[in-house]
């Protein structure tokens, strides 16, 4: 088994965290524009994100569920690795929890999700002001969480390679030679 996850994994690891720190600053900009053909336009392309990333985080969870991930270094305790699979365990579940009460959140205030402005979705729920409003707030908190927890877990990273000078972080980093044909 290779030290390192695979280039699929890594792939999908750096693809899905761009798109979701994208997300993160779109989201926060366009709450608070006024109503305008600028901010519809805005709330489209985060919507067809939002199902990009969600449809990419179901392959990224598939292919961990086939490949085995590297065994973490031995010198890590197993408390900090259960809270490092514990992280995990939430991010993964935010991926797709966020998504979701985005496309609720649409569904309740009436506006349904067209996916890249050509694939209509179907609402999830009936138009309801109130539901819509409190999925809002479920939407934003669940993007609050997302945020710390991200932060934990770059700031794990980080001491991991820089004080702890051990291998957690290369694991993921993108290789500059060509992978071998078991790492693909």
């Amino acid at each position: 088994m290779s030290d390192r996850y695979t280039a699929t994994a890594k792939t999908l690891h750096w693809l899905i965290a761009i798109m979701i720190l994208t997300m993160l600053g779109l989201g926060f900009y366009m709450h608070d524009l006024p109503l305008s053909p600028e901010k519809l336009k805005l709330y489209s392309w985060h919507k067809w994100a939002g199902v990009t990333i969600f449809l990419l985080v179901i392959m990224r969870l598939a292919w961990r569920l086939t490949h085995q991930p590297p065994p973490m270094p031995s010198s890590i305790p197993r408390l900090q690795q259960w809270l490092a699979h514990s992280v995990h365990v939430l991010l993964y579940l935010l991926m797709f929890a966020i998504p979701l009460s985005g496309w609720l959140m649409s569904s309740a205030k009436g506006f349904q999700v067209v996916w890249f402005g050509v694939l209509p979705l179907p609402n999830l729920i009936d138009k309801n002001k109130a539901l819509g409003d409190l999925l809002l707030t479920v939407h934003l908190s669940l993007n609050l969480l997302l945020i710390t927890l991200l932060l934990g877990h770059v700031g794990a990273a980080l001491k991991h390679h820089f004080i702890d000078k051990d291998t957690v972080l290369k694991r993921m980093l993108p290789t500059l030679t060509a992978p071998s044909d078991d790492s693909i």
